[in-house]
């Protein structure tokens, strides 16, 4: 039997590079600021790190409007500092791979410029989504920008709209145009080529648009659930500005080209995207054969209330697409901190750390979860750096609260920089420092660790198949198994003492690490408050 490709069941750490940490004073991190804490990552025990956009960019969205696919923005550095990157974590067994945004630009790429610019008859003239105004000279259609308004911005170069599902300096590349659609697959074989090991691609589900402009459809107001700053993009059903039916034989499309370099300077390569809406319908589900090989969704990112049902209703989601292998995911650069969203504190950290580490999937662990670090909750609006909080400060923050510098040690800046930081170090974290937590056993630190060192030590947490387990409310519990190893996973998701019973916990032994307090008497397993067990079944 082959041997399971290296990224299933793999640990991906999650790395904002520009908060990482700063190798040469100037206030943001940088490439050889990872290198730097290299030996840091590899204590962790994580199989690879995932960097935030690291191309030159205007960063009006800091780095996800991308003006040039084949640099390294000089913030972080040069290529031969990504080139000594790569090499000192593949000496260690580490593999690196890079977040790519192709779904759209930025307005300062040069193919936007040339499509801009060279006429309705350019080369490039259909590499952008452009539309003639509506008769009343506004917007085309009723598309609607994540960020908000239109999702158009009127060019007089060319007296037409172009598209923008996001910012409007981020113009939407047209993948319905060959050469465009080959230009930015290409950019995968640019890095492949240099030994990267493979993508998180941004907003997987949006590289196709409807060629009719079909206006999108409104959700109805009873089904309007989502109440924060998109709240006006989520008034209608995104249908045909992405998340087509026909982007799903395109993802099959840039997979196997990724495919095409197993083998060269190392082993299997491996692509995964970011669906955040209609994940059904555009291809977040697809098997590793007919899609990308692995995704993730919202599903969990956005669940706030502490409890079983959301997760287990994602996994019955997930069962329902049989041979899809998905990535897990509880927090990121977009979303706020796990310990803050389900109620803070050490032990509601442990507890979803314990979680993320336990389900099915290849798990993508942002950097700082291991840290159980909270949201940084003290941003003024002089400090917000993100587009969304610079919108709609006050109502809305932005995205800047799960962005803040790593906290390496006590001291200025928490050791990230001795140079003013670009984003301040939250002081919520000052408590919760690497230097703080690496050589205390009792640490959060030293408890993710262990939680790593348990999943990658056995098969059924690591590759094996989940079976959702009936347990009332609060418990969430599920068994994982791979060949002759089945283990049972239970978690308290509540702040009282519960318990669990289950034929098959009798003889069953419990693996360390655990969190909380809990006794196994016969079938029945107590749990403290916010309290998990993972239990080796005879």
């Amino acid at each position: 039997m082959a041997a399971a490709p290296w990224w299933k069941g793999a640990v991906v750490y999650h790395i904002y590079v520009r908060s990482f940490f700063d190798s040469d004073g100037d206030g943001h991190g940088d490439l050889a600021g990872v290198a730097a804490k290299l030996d840091y990552i590899e204590s962790l025990g994580v199989d690879a790190i995932w960097l935030s956009p690291i191309h030159p960019s205007p960063n009006r969205d800091w780095g996800y409007d991308v003006s040039d696919y084949e640099g390294v923005h000089p913030d972080y550095g040069t290529l031969d500092d990504l080139t000594a990157l790569v090499d000192a974590a593949h000496a260690r067994g580490i593999k690196v791979m890079l977040d790519e945004v192709l779904a759209h630009t930025s307005d300062e790429h040069a193919w936007f410029a040339e499509s801009r610019d060279g006429g309705p008859d350019g080369p490039k003239a259909d590499w952008y989504v452009w539309a003639d105004p509506a008769p009343d000279g506004t917007a085309p259609n009723n598309w609607l920008s994540v960020f908000g308004g239109p999702a158009w911005a009127y060019q007089p170069a060319r007296r037409q709209h172009y598209h923008h599902k996001f910012l409007r300096q981020q113009p939407k590349l047209s993948w319905i145009n060959p050469d465009a659609k080959e230009a930015a697959i290409s950019v995968l074989d640019y890095w492949l080529d240099k030994g990267i090991d493979g993508f998180r691609l941004d907003v997987a589900g949006t590289f196709l648009h409807d060629e009719k402009l079909t206006p999108n459809p409104a959700v109805p107001a009873g089904e309007r659930t989502r109440h924060h700053w998109a709240h006006a993009s989520e008034m209608q059903r995104h249908l045909y500005d992405s998340n087509l039916p026909e982007n799903i034989p395109l993802l099959d499309e840039i997979r196997r080209r990724v495919d095409a370099h197993n083998g060269r300077n190392g082993g299997d390569r491996f692509v995964f995207g970011e669906f955040s809406e209609e994940e059904e319908r555009c291809g977040a589900y697809c098997t590793p054969q007919d899609g990308l090989h692995s995704a993730y969704t919202f599903v969990l990112l956005h669940a706030r209330k502490l409890g079983a049902k959301v997760f287990r209703e994602h996994f019955e989601t997930l069962a329902r697409h049989p041979g899809h292998w998905p990535c897990i995911s509880f927090c990121n650069h977009d979303i706020p901190r796990t310990a803050t969203r389900f109620g803070g504190g050490d032990a509601v950290a442990r507890l979803m750390f314990g979680l993320l580490l336990t389900l099915k999937g290849t798990t993508l662990i942002y950097q700082g979860e291991e840290l159980g670090l909270p949201e940084a909750q003290s941003l003024t609006r002089e400090e917000i750096r993100d587009p969304v909080g610079d919108l709609y400060w006050p109502i809305a923050k932005g995205r800047d609260g799960s962005r803040t510098p790593m906290p390496w040690a006590p001291g200025e800046n928490l050791g990230f920089s001795p140079a003013k930081p670009w984003l301040p170090s939250a002081p919520e974290h000052a408590g919760l420092t690497v230097a703080a937590q690496d050589s205390d056993a009792g640490s959060m630190l030293a408890f993710s660790r262990a939680m790593i060192a348990l999943r990658r030590g056995s098969a059924a947490l690591t590759r094996g198949e989940i079976g959702m387990v009936e347990a009332p409310e609060p418990i969430l519990a599920f068994t994982r198994a791979e060949g002759d190893e089945t283990v049972l996973c239970v978690f308290n998701m509540s702040g009282e003492a519960q318990s669990f019973a289950d034929p098959r916990l009798k003889g069953a032994t419990i693996a360390a690490p655990g969190a909380g307090t809990a006794a196994l008497a016969g079938v029945t397993l107590s749990l403290g408050p916010h309290a998990f067990r993972i239990l080796e079944l005879a």
